[in-house]
């Protein structure tokens, strides 16, 4: 998934809702025929111009429905956070755009964006047409959600088939036969070993900071918004997730530098670690790496047996209509045509994406397995990340404390339940300062 932090888009709330509240805000005629949409779309393909060569043909398809013109605008992800932060703050701003989900509540809190009332929803084809904790991602518990899914992304654990074949191991189904099988397969003599991280990456630490602890039960946030980091079950998941380096060590120290996703990828389909936990989206990466897709398979991100079967969050990017738009009835038909069957299926292979529709068959690979597990991990055994306000600021904080530990042991140290407790620590009152 790709995210950035957004920060202190809260504290600028009432700044946004006297923006938004001088503004037209009331929408075009019902049909916005003879209307120009202006849509910032975030770097989904391969490139800049990937997702316009992707983009153009549904866009030009939709004119031809509607009468609506489309003006896009591709963001690459280092600039849209500041772009949306701006555009919240000034009040010249799209009329729709792509979110991370996981910023859904952060910007819910500015007032910029069109809730999805019950007209607004009726207007797109419904709230049951979304996969529920796919469309749970939208906003805050108990608020009328800001943005729907648009895209849908899955983490999973890829395996290498020659490798546990040799073996003679079967795929994982708990986190005790993870680590077993890794065992079995980690040999430092060769440079092989039995799962590679992106153990440098905080926006990678930090998602399975929180996989593993929701997998224990445990939540990063209490009912009011106020971060519980220091809890057992989130000191226990962490540790769990350092010790496969630190005491089972079956990924390499080196991993500790690994400050994206592709170089993990890297090992994986070069033969240097036979397991790597990653999102659907990595199988171009892999095949770019020179690894054939009947090379490896996936299963579930396993849980300790005793856990909850909790193998994802939910990853992906939604859609948000800023409610300063003077083409509201416009954008809500655009937001309709883009979470269409037949948009979803279009776009949903270029982009390696999981569809957020209920009942609908994933197009992102040839392979019916692959498609058949990512699907049944995005719909069934997820937990969107925490939908607080100060998510962004969990990320930051938690994720990089993750980053030392991982550091600390890459260079001979040791990381004790004590210590990560203590890093938890700072990292919580450093997010409660924030919040007054």
């Amino acid at each position: 998934m790709k995210m950035r932090t957004i920060a202190a888009m809260a504290a600028i709330a009432a700044v946004v809702m006297s923006t938004a509240a001088c503004s037209s805000g009331g929408g075009s005629s019902p049909s916005g025929a003879g209307k120009t949409l202006t849509y910032w779309a975030s770097n989904q393909g391969t490139s800049l111009e990937n997702d316009k060569e992707v983009l153009a043909p549904e866009l030009a398809k939709f004119t031809k429905e509607t009468g609506i013109k489309v003006k896009l605008e591709v963001i690459g992800w280092n600039d849209l956070q500041t772009r949306i932060q701006t555009a919240v703050t000034s009040g010249q701003a799209p009329d729709v755009v792509n979110i991370g989900n996981t910023w859904a509540t952060s910007l819910q809190a500015t007032g910029a964006f069109l809730p999805f009332g019950d007209a607004q929803m009726k207007a797109i084809g419904g709230a049951n047409k979304f996969v529920k904790t796919a469309l749970d991602t939208g906003g805050a518990p108990g608020k009328t959600v800001t943005s729907v899914p648009l895209y849908g992304l899955a983490y999973g654990l890829y395996y290498n088939k020659k490798m546990f074949s040799d073996a003679g191991l079967t795929p994982p189904t708990t986190w005790e036969d993870m680590v077993a099988d890794a065992k079995k397969l980690t040999n430092p003599a060769s440079g092989v070993y039995g799962m590679t991280l992106a153990a440098g990456s905080y926006t990678e630490n930090c998602h399975f900071a929180f996989i593993n602890s929701a997998q224990n039960g445990a939540d990063l946030f209490d009912s009011k918004g106020k971060p519980t980091f220091t809890s057992a079950g989130v000191v226990d998941g962490i540790d769990r997730y350092l010790s496969l380096m630190q005491s089972d060590k079956v990924v390499n120290v080196a991993n500790a530098q690994y400050d994206n996703g592709t170089q993990s990828v890297s090992d994986f389909a070069n033969g240097k670690a036979a397991m790597v936990i990653n999102q659907n989206n990595a199988g171009n990466s892999i095949a770019a790496a020179g690894m054939s897709p009947d090379a490896y398979g996936v299963v579930p991100f396993p849980a300790p047996a005793s856990g909850e079967k909790i193998a994802t969050f939910i990853a992906g990017i939604n859609l948000s209509i800023f409610k300063n738009s003077k083409n509201q009835d416009a954008a809500l038909q655009f937001v309709k045509f883009m979470t269409s069957e037949a948009t979803q299926a279009t776009l949903d292979k270029p982009f390696s994406s999981l569809p957020v529709l209920q009942g609908v068959t994933p197009t992102f690979t040839d392979n019916a397995d692959l498609a058949k597990t990512f699907q049944d991990i995005y719909s069934t055994k997820s937990k969107p990340l925490p939908l607080v306000p100060a998510e962004d600021q969990f990320e930051s904080t938690v994720g990089k404390a993750m980053n030392s530990m991982f550091a600390t042991i890459a260079t001979g140290g040791t990381v004790s339940k004590a210590d990560i407790k203590a890093a938890l620590k700072t990292a919580q009152d450093q997010v409660t300062a924030t919040m007054g």
